[in-house]
């Protein structure tokens, strides 16, 4: 079992390192799969202590120049990593910077220290002939075969009403005035692309209104719609965490096209993101009343 990897265009080491790091603010820990055409980044509702999820996957000729891999088998071709978010963050720290500053190439290898490790090892620029690097070995668990199917991707939800979300920093700007006035968000979505932000409690209701949200076609809403037959101004609603909604707003680094978001009434608020050489979703289950 083998894997390496080496980036070195500007806007891949940029976008892998965002990327990692939106993850990792959503997750304390997270699994990284790898098979000869993707990677894949995990958290399974399976194994998540909140019942969150998040699927995200990125075709590895979008992010590496040089990749090679051989999984734990010839019929099993692929390597399941477990990372510590607060590790990876670290390490991928060092990727950020503007041109002119930012790291020449960084190459990811799995490697055996005392522990198995996500070895990444940063080329910087230098004012003199000798280069400098930085070398972040981040432990990792490996997987074993028999767990995978924890890691499969979740199905894509029938839901009741979908729309494109308004910008995500208008939306984070009004839920972080809400905040304060009660721990649970009522997001109520319709078939018009109208969009209800609510919140009750025994003195106050308040609501934010977004009307003539677009609306996805088929092809680009991942899942399908259930009850056809619903009549298209009534609303489908569930009522979730703030503090996870926010979270997944304030964790978004990648400046996706669109935001898709599907509602499952009374059970799930799913989020899916639209990159153009990425995909990335979160499953927010409902709380129950």
């Amino acid at each position: 079992m083998r894997f390496r990897g080496k980036m070195v265009d500007f806007n891949c080491i940029q976008h892998f390192a965002k990327l990692m790091l939106s993850v990792s603010k959503l997750a304390k820990t997270c699994v990284m799969r790898l098979s000869e055409s993707k990677l894949y980044l995990v958290l399974s509702d399976r194994v998540s202590s909140s019942g969150t999820a998040i699927w995200c996957e990125i075709p590895q000729v979008n992010l590496f120049d040089e990749y090679a891999m051989d999984g734990v088998s010839p019929e099993a071709n692929e390597i399941y990593l477990e990372l510590t978010s607060d590790l990876v963050s670290s390490a991928v720290r060092s990727l950020l910077s503007g041109p002119g500053l930012s790291a020449k190439n960084c190459k990811l290898k799995l490697t055996k220290k005392q522990t198995p490790c996500l070895t990444f090892d940063i080329e910087l620029p230098s004012l003199t002939n000798q280069s400098r690097h930085i070398v972040h070995d981040v432990p990792v668990a490996v997987i074993p075969r028999r767990l995978w199917v924890d890691f499969t991707e979740p199905d894509s939800p029938q839901f009741h009403a979908t729309c494109y979300l308004p910008p995500l920093k208008t939306l984070q700007g009004v839920l972080d005035k809400m905040k304060n006035i009660s721990s649970y968000l009522i997001l109520e979505l319709n078939r018009r692309g109208d969009m209800n932000l609510r919140m009750e409690t025994d003195s106050v209701v308040i609501v934010t209104h977004f009307r003539h949200l677009d609306i996805p076609t088929w092809n680009e809403a991942p899942g399908g719609l259930c009850s056809p037959d619903r009549d298209d101004a009534e609303f489908a609603s569930a009522k979730v965490d703030i503090r996870k909604v926010l979270h997944f707003l304030t964790s978004q680094q990648l400046n996706p096209m669109k935001v898709v978001c599907n509602i499952v009434e009374d059970k799930l608020i799913h989020f899916f993101l639209i990159h153009q050489d990425m995909t990335l979703q979160y499953f927010l289950p409902a709380v129950v009343s």
